[in-house]
């Protein structure tokens, strides 16, 4: 399965108006760490049923600038981030991108 890929602000903006909530994983091209995140967060999209994007820095540094800006969320990459209501309820970065982290943020925020 092939994550939808988010490369500018208009993509955002719509991916919002569409979804309630939504994971997005800012993802490097060149780096290991980034590529075994993007694994974990591939195997969790293909089970779950909360939509899910991806954004390759390299390729949509303003888009990745403009989230960590508006959400006041620092910047990291790899990293996840869970999207409610146009707000940044969770995040991970690096190691901390795990499928069972992504499952264990979605039951709880589902049980919220």
């Amino acid at each position: 399965m092939s994550l939808q890929v988010l490369e500018n602000k208009s993509d955002l903006e719509k991916v919002i108006q569409e979804h309630e909530q939504f994971f997005l994983l800012k993802h490097s091209l060149t780096c290991p760490i980034s590529a075994e995140a993007k694994q974990q967060f591939e195997s969790f999209a293909q089970n779950s049923e909360c939509p899910s994007y991806i954004l390759h820095v390299q390729e949509a540094r303003p888009l990745s600038n403009d989230i960590a800006d508006t959400y006041e969320v620092k910047h990291e990459s790899p990293q996840a981030l869970l999207f409610d209501h146009n707000k940044i309820v969770w995040n991970a970065s690096h190691w901390d991108v795990t499928e069972k982290a992504l499952n264990e943020v979605q039951q709880s925020k589902a049980a919220q």
